[in-house]
This record gives structure tokens, C-alpha cells and sequence, in this order.
């Protein structure tokens, strides 16, 4: 069997959108899983719409999501010579012809057409004019589609689709100003480029059996074709800005891991029977087109979160410490390695199984990253009420001889609300507040061992001495 190849294809000009991800992630499992090549193909035939800005996301989308390729990328304007090249040749061996039809002759072909009930499907009158006979004007090279019989696509996802090649008309190759068509350039560097796989989404069936008409014509094999479905929104419709359809560097943006991000995204529209979680290799190992399905997959937030708080958990803490590092240096975080290391780092164990995205992390590690004295916000400061402030009191001096486990705080603890007459619950509120400054956060106790004695007891006495004010 000769060696896969798969390609990604995206146009640069507009931002690398959830969709295209997963389309290269499916290319990059296929091909990875079979120790094929996995090749990125930027489309910037669009020169007044294509941009640099737009190119330079492309390539920070694929690092972000660890979609490493093989080789240099091609980009389809530089090939353009060879895109004319191949339209030439299909003209002299007679597979193409010179159209000399004028854009208002077409437009009024079709307008007589639809008045009369007739199809629109324009059929040039120059397809079969002898070259002695062809007016001294602007021409568009069409290649000859076959007008009888059938064309059937063989697709791994959506089945045979049979199309009646009446229905298909003469493609044009190249415009009247000598340009090449996108429909040519495609299927031109899919063949020098060796692809064998074409994984794309069904937005583009239409286009698979015109782009086989140049794969004939030039007796070129066939790449095995893949229609993959769309993705909805969660409200089951096209995705939108409001459902998902922002950038790839969004999602990043966000806080989710890569690693939870290939994940989620290889599952959404394709499935290994009832496997949710999974490693790279777990998907390399499983991935296949035929456990791809035909209906549209349907972005599920909640699942991806949960997904990637797998991720997070299940990453030892190095990893994690040097992804959390990556994240602070895109959202312009000032906190150093050292700083993450000396500080989070020690607080990873009691963090990252409660946390589904860097964000959520960083803010569990609050009470860590914070520097006396501490402003507790207004809902906490609430707490702080004099009997409060009286059990803290009466905790501190006790603190200053435990042995600082786990164990003996919950001990001490306990001693000082069966003091008060009180549940622990009446105390852990307003040490939430004088330790972290706010209520939600990992275990008094978890807070009290990372933060050690001596800052622990520093924050209480702080506290005491009303070292500290409202943050409004």
C-alpha cells in the first residue's frame, strides 16, 4: 500500500475557525495513525481578500493545537504557473477549449433560460469551433465534460452520489485575464503534492465531481474522498459568533488545554464506541473514517469543558506548569516560571483536579499568588463579623505550635469551634476570607499546608490588626 497522505487546506482570509480544527485534526489522526505525512496547503489565491495577518493565525493555530506537519508549507499562489501550465496542455490535447462567450451573453443565456422554465446550466456554443475560427478577443479556457452518463463520487462518509453528467457543466480553468480558476489550483496541487486522502467538509461535495473532471481528464489516480458533516451550534443551526464560531485562538484564549481540545474535537462527528476520553494515541490508534458520521455534529460546551478538566488533571504537574506558563505568556499574565514553579506549583495537587481550564486554575491558585496584606472583596469582608474575627483570635496563638499536617490543623481546628459552640462551617467562611480574600476556594486546610506556618499565621494576624481593606 502506497503511503498516506492527507492534507489541510485553509484560506487565509479571515480567522482559523473551530471547523477548519477539526478538519485538520481528522487529516492529522489519519495520516499520523498510519505513519503517513500530514501537509498544510495555505489557499492565497485570493489576492485581494488573503492577508498576512490571517496566514501567520493559521500557523499559530496549528502550533497551539499540536497539529505538527511534515515539510514546508506550499502556498497555492506560487504554484499559479504550473495551475496555467496544466490548462494549456488539457487545451492542446483537445480536453479543454477556448470560450469566447461574454459575461452579458451568459447572464442573458440564463435570464432567457429561467423565463422560459429551461435549465441555466450554460453550454458554451464555442466548444466545438475550429481554431480557425476564433474571433481576435478575450477568452476563458473550459475543459470538456463528458454530456453523457453518470459520475459517481465514492465517498468514505457519505456513500456513492451518482450525478447525472448532464448536469455538470464545462468548468472554466482559466479566466479571460489568464488567472487559474481555485477549482484547478485544488486539484492540481492535491496531485503534486501526492495527496491521497482528501478529508474535507461537505461544503464541498458539490465541488468533488468537477474537480474529478480534471483528474480524468489529465489520467490522473483519484485521492479517496471524505465529506465530513458540519458543526452546529448548540441551538442545532449553523454556528454563529454567538455559538462558537469565533476563532480557533479564542478557544485558546479561553484557557482550554490542547490536549482536551484535540479530544473534544476528534469526537465531535466522529466516535470509538462509547470512549470519551482519550490520549493522542488512543486516537491515532482508533481513528478511521468510518467511524465518522453523516449528520452534523453539535458543539457541546459543557462537554468540552469537562473534557479538558480530564486533561488538566490527568497532566503531570511539570506539563502542566510549563502549559500554564505558555497560557500566561498569550493573555499577558505577568507571572514568571519561577513564580509558577515556587508558588503554584506546591498548590498543584489540591488545584487541578477541580479546575477545566487555565483560567479556573489561575484562579484557584489566588490565594497562593497574592501578596499580603490581603484585601478580601466585599463578600467575603461580610464574613469578617466580630465573632468571626473572635474565633480567628482564639486560633492564632493555637496555630503557632502545630506541627503544620494536614492532621493536627483539623484538630486545632475543631478544639476552637467546640470552644465557640459553633460547626466548622461558621469558621472556614471568614479563614477563606482572611487567607484568600474571597469565598470560593480550595480547602482551608489545603491553603493553610501550601502557604506554610510562618505566612499562614502572617495573614491571621493581619487580619487581627485590620491590616487590610474592602476590595470593592
Amino acid at each position: 500500500m502506497s503511503e498516506i497522505v492527507t492534507r489541510i487546506a485553509p484560506s487565509p482570509t479571515g480567522y482559523m475557525h473551530i471547523g477548519t480544527a477539526r478538519t485538520a485534526l481528522f487529516n492529522w489522526l489519519y495520516a499520523r495513525g498510519r505513519g503517513g505525512k500530514f501537509l498544510l496547503r495555505v489557499e492565497d489565491t485570493d489576492r485581494g481578500r488573503s492577508n498576512s495577518e490571517a496566514t501567520r493565525a493559521i500557523f499559530r493555530g496549528m502550533e497551539w493545537l499540536g497539529l505538527h506537519f511534515d515539510g514546508d508549507p506550499v502556498f497555492q499562489a506560487d504554484q499559479a504557473a504550473r495551475h496555467v501550465e496544466i490548462a494549456h496542455h488539457l487545451l492542446t490535447q483537445g480536453k479543454a477549449y477556448k470560450c469566447f462567450s461574454s459575461q452579458e451573453e451568459i447572464e442573458t443565456f440564463r435570464d432567457n433560460a429561467r423565463k422560459e422554465g429551461r435549465s441555466t446550466l450554460f453550454r458554451s456554443p464555442w466548444r466545438h469551433t475550429a481554431a480557425s475560427n476564433h474571433p481576435d478577443r478575450p477568452f476563458v479556457i473550459r475543459i470538456k465534460a463528458p454530456q453523457n452518463g453518470k459520475t459517481i463520487i465514492k465517498d468514505k462518509v457519505q456513500g456513492d452520489i451518482t450525478i447525472r453528467n448532464d448536469q455538470i457543466d464545462d468548468m472554466v480553468l482559466l479566466r479571460a485575464d489568464g488567472t487559474p480558476v481555485y477549482m484547478l489550483a485544488v486539484v492540481v496541487d492535491d496531485h503534486d503534492m501526492g495527496v491521497t486522502h482528501v478529508i474535507r467538509g461537505d461544503d464541498h461535495l458539490n465541488n468533488a465531481a468537477r474537480q474529478m473532471l480534471i483528474y480524468y481528464a489529465m489520467e490522473w489516480p483519484l485521492p479517496t474522498y471524505a465529506h465530513v458533516p458540519l458543526i452546529f451550534g448548540e441551538d442545532g443551526k449553523k454556528l454563529s459568533k454567538r455559538t462558537g464560531a469565533t476563532s480557533l485562538e479564542d478557544y485558546q484564549q479561553m484557557g482550554y488545554p490542547a490536549s482536551g481540545m484535540r479530544n473534544y474535537l476528534s469526537r465531535l462527528g466522529w466516535s470509538h464506541g462509547n470512549a470519551e476520553f482519550f490520549t493522542d494515541k488512543m486516537a491515532k490508534d482508533w481513528f478511521d473514517l468510518s467511524g465518522i458520521g453523516r449528520s452534523p455534529a453539535r458543539l457541546d460546551f459543557k462537554k468540552l469543558k469537562n473534557l479538558c478538566g480530564q486533561h488538566i488533571a490527568k497532566t503531570s504537574d511539570a506539563a502542566l506548569l510549563h502549559e500554564l506558563s505558555e497560557y500566561c505568556k498569550v493573555i499577558r499574565k505577568d507571572i514568571s516560571d519561577e513564580e509558577l514553579k515556587s508558588k503554584i506549583g506546591p498548590a498543584l495537587y489540591c488545584i487541578k483536579e477541580h479546575a477545566k481550564t487555565y483560567i479556573e486554575l489561575l484562579e484557584k491558585s489566588h490565594f497562593c499568588l497574592t501578596e499580603r496584606p490581603i484585601h478580601p472583596d466585599e463578600k467575603a469582608a461580610s464574613l469578617l463579623t466580630g465573632d468571626a474575627l473572635q474565633m480567628i483570635k482564639t486560633l492564632t496563638p493555637q496555630l503557632q505550635n502545630a506541627t503544620w499536617t494536614r492532621e493536627d490543623l483539623e484538630v486545632i481546628c475543631k478544639i476552637v469551634t467546640v470552644t465557640f459552640n459553633t460547626s466548622f462551617g461558621k469558621l472556614a467562611g471568614p479563614l477563606r476570607a482572611v487567607i484568600a480574600g474571597k469565598t470560593s476556594t480550595p480547602s482551608v486546610f489545603d491553603m493553610m499546608v501550601v502557604l506554610g506556618k510562618k505566612e499562614t499565621i502572617a495573614r491571621l494576624k493581619d487580619v487581627e490588626h485590620k491590616i487590610w481593606h474592602v476590595e470593592k
